[in-house]
C-alpha cells in the first residue's frame, strides 16, 4: 500500500470494527449521534473506493483500517486474519495436525532437529539428524525453500498422508516415508528432572490448554523421586492463557489466596487458589527473565507477593493487559485489550505504553543500552510505586514487570563477533551435525546412558577446530583467535548438548545447556 493509501486509512480506521460489530451501537448512550458517525464513515469509505487516484481492495482496506484503530490504542491489541488465527490457536491449544518434527534449514537442506514423542513421524521411525530431500516426491532439498513454506507442504488434516524423502547416514538411497497425518500434541512442558536427590527442575514454556495436567504430572512425578524443593523455570516464557497461570499458581499457594485481579472499565475479577495445591509447603525458587512476559509475570507476581518462594533473575518484560477475543464474520479476529493484571499487593504488572508504540517496542535494547540487564544499581523506582507483600511486608515495586528478589547479571563474556554471526548463521547446528554424522557409531558404544555422556563427554579442540573453521569459511565469517578463544567454551557446551539431544533426549538437552545458564547455576546456589 503507498503512502497516500496509508494516510486515508487512518481517516476512517474505525470503519471496520463498526462494520463487523454494530451492536456496540445499541450499547451507547446517545444512538443518534452514534449513527450519524458511523453514517459519516461510511461515505468516507464509499467515496475513497470510488474516487481515490489508484485502485484500492475494499477486502484489504478494511484489513488496513482494523489494524490503524487498534494500533492506536495499545501495543496489545491486535488484529489476526483468518489464515492466521488457526496457527495463532495451535500455540496454545496444545496440539496441531502434521506429523510432528521440529527442523532447521541448514545449507538449503531441512534437517530433522527434534521428533515429537508420540507424533506420527516418532512411530514410523524418522529419526533426529534425518534430512528432507523430497516432499510428495518433489525436490525441495537445494531449492532455498522458507520454513514457512514447507511447513505448509508438511502439515495437513488429520487422516491425510505425506510421502518423505529422507536422506540418513548410512544409507546410500533414499528412505521413503509415508507417513499419516495426525493430532500431534504441542508441550508446554520442555522438561523436568531431578537436580540433586531433593531439588527437583520444571522448565516451562508457555501457558496453554495442557499446561495444568502437564505441570500436575511433573510435580507428581518428581516428588515420587524423593523432590522437596523446585527450582520453576519460566525464562523466556511469553505467557498464554490466564486460566492456565492461575492452576499453576494454585499449585503453589494455600486455599483462598489471591493469584491476580483484573480490572477495567466494564468489570472487574480477582482469581483465587483452592485447596488442591500439590506443592504448597516445599522450598520453591522461580526463575524468570526480560523476556518472560504476562501469564508468567502473574505467576511470579503472585509467589513473590505471599512470599511463598524467591523470584531470581532479572525485571521480567512487563506485560499486563487481558486480550479478550472477537471473532468477526470472516474468521478473522481481534485480540482487544479490556483489562489491567495486578497482582494481589495491588502491583499493575504493565509497563507504560504512553510514549509510543515504537519505543515500546525498543523498551528491551533501552534496558540492555543503560545497563539495567548488567547491574542491579542501574534500575530505580520512585517512591510512588512501592508496595509491601502481604505476608512479610518485604518492599516489592510496581511500575511494569516483576523485578526479582535476587538479581543475576546477564552473561556477555563469551559474546565475540565470530560467535555472534556463527550464530545467526546456525554455523552451531551444522558443526554438530558433522561431528555427529562422523562419529555418532562410536559415541553410542562409549556412552551407553546420558548420565554417562553428561558426566564424560569432552569435545576436543582437535575434533572441534577443524569443523568449525570449515563451516566457518563456507558462512564467510572471519576467523579470528582470540575470538575463538574467548567464546571455545560456550561453542563447545552448545554443541555438547546439541549432541546429547540426539544421542538420547530433550532431558540431556536441557542438563547441559542449563550449566551456561547463570541464573539457574545461582539458584541451585540458593536452594542448598
Amino acid at each position: 500500500m503507498n503512502p497516500k493509501t496509508q494516510k486515508i486509512t487512518l481517516l476512517f480506521s474505525v470503519i471496520g470494527i463498526f462494520l463487523f460489530n454494530t451492536s456496540l451501537i445499541a450499547q451507547t448512550t446517545n444512538k443518534d449521534a452514534e449513527m450519524e458517525e458511523l453514517k459519516k464513515l461510511i461515505i468516507a469509505k464509499s467515496r475513497i473506493l470510488k474516487s481515490y487516484v489508484d485502485s484500492i481492495d475494499d477486502h484489504n482496506l478494511t484489513e488496513y483500517a482494523i489494524r490503524g484503530m487498534l494500533r492506536e490504542l495499545d501495543p496489545h491489541s491486535t488484529y489476526i486474519p483468518a489464515e492466521e488465527l488457526q496457527e495463532k490457536n495451535e500455540q496454545l491449544e496444545g496440539e496441531f495436525e502434521g506429523i510432528g518434527v521440529q527442523f532447521m534449514m541448514q545449507n538449503d537442506t531441512a534437517q530433522v532437529e527434534a521428533v515429537i514423542s508420540g507424533g506420527p513421524a516418532e512411530k514410523v521411525g524418522i529419526q533426529p539428524g534425518d534430512r528432507i530431500v523430497t516432499v510428495n516426491d518433489t525436490l525441495i532439498a537445494g531449492k532455498k525453500i522458507k520454513n514457512k513454506d514447507l511447513v505448509k507442504k508438511i502439515r495437513g488434516e488429520k487422516g491425510t498422508f505425506v510421502r518423505l524423502g529422507i536422506a540418513r547416514r548410512g544409507n546410500k538411497d533414499l528412505i521413503s516415508f509415508n507417513i499419516k497425518r495426525d493430532k500431534v500434541p504441542l508441550n508446554s512442558v520442555d522438561t523436568y528432572y531431578m537436580i540433586d536427590q531433593k531439588t527437583g527442575y520444571i522448565k516451562l514454556s508457555k501457558f496453554s490448554e495442557k499446561t495444568k495436567n502437564e505441570i500436575s504430572k511433573a510435580i507428581n512425578s518428581l516428588k515420587e523421586q524423593g523432590m522437596e524443593k523446585l527450582i520453576f523455570d519460566l525464562q523466556g516464557n511469553g505467557g498464554g492463557y490466564v486460566n492456565a497461570a492461575v492452576n499453576v499458581c494454585d499449585q503453589f499457594l494455600g486455599n483462598e489466596k489471591i493469584i491476580v485481579s483484573t480490572k477495567g472499565r466494564k468489570n472487574s475479577r480477582t482469581y483465587k487458589a483452592t485447596k488442591k495445591g500439590l506443592f504448597e509447603n516445599e522450598k520453591l525458587i522461580i526463575l524468570i527473565d526480560q523476556y518472560s512476559a504476562s501469564a508468567s509475570e502473574i505467576v511470579s507476581g503472585a509467589i513473590q507477593d505471599h512470599d511463598r518462594g524467591t523470584i531470581v533473575g532479572r525485571r521480567s518484560f512487563g506485560k499486563g493487559l487481558v486480550q479478550q477475543p472477537i471473532l468477526l464474520t470472516d474468521n478473522s479476529m481481534m485480540r482487544l485489550t479490556v483489562a489491567r493484571y495486578y497482582t494481589p499487593s495491588g502491583r499493575c504488572i504493565q509497563k507504560p505504553y504512553n510514549a509510543g508504540t515504537d519505543n515500546y517496542e525498543k523498551d528491551l535494547i533501552d534496558r540492555y543500552n543503560r545497563g539495567e540487564l548488567s547491574n542491579a544499581d542501574s534500575i530505580h523506582f520512585p517512591d510512588s510505586l512501592k508496595y509491601s507483600t502481604l505476608t512479610l511486608g518485604r518492599t516489592v515495586y510496581g511500575g511494569g514487570g516483576i523485578m526479582p528478589d535476587i538479581f543475576v547479571p546477564i552473561d556477555t563474556t563469551h559474546n565475540s563477533p565470530f560467535y555472534t554471526k556463527l550464530i545467526a548463521s546456525a554455523g552451531i547446528h551444522s558443526v554438530s551435525t558433522i561431528l555427529y554424522d562422523k562419529n555418532v557409531a562410536e559415541w553410542k558404544k562409549t556412552y551407553p546412558n546420558s548420565n554417562d555422556f553428561i558426566a564424560n563427554f569432552q569435545l576436543s579442540e582437535e575434533m572441534l577446530l577443524p569443523v568449525l573453521k570449515q563451516i566457518a569459511e563456507k558462512e564467510k565469517i572471519k576467523w579470528e583467535a582470540n575470538e575463538i578463544e574467548q567464546s571455545k567454551a560456550i561453542i563447545k557446551q552448545q554443541i555438547k548438548a546439541l549432541i546429547g539431544r540426539r544421542l538420547f533426549d530433550e532431558e540431556t538437552f536441557y542438563r547441559i545447556i542449563k550449566q551456561l545458564d547463570n541464573t539457574y547455576l545461582k539458584a541451585i546456589e540458593l536452594i542448598k
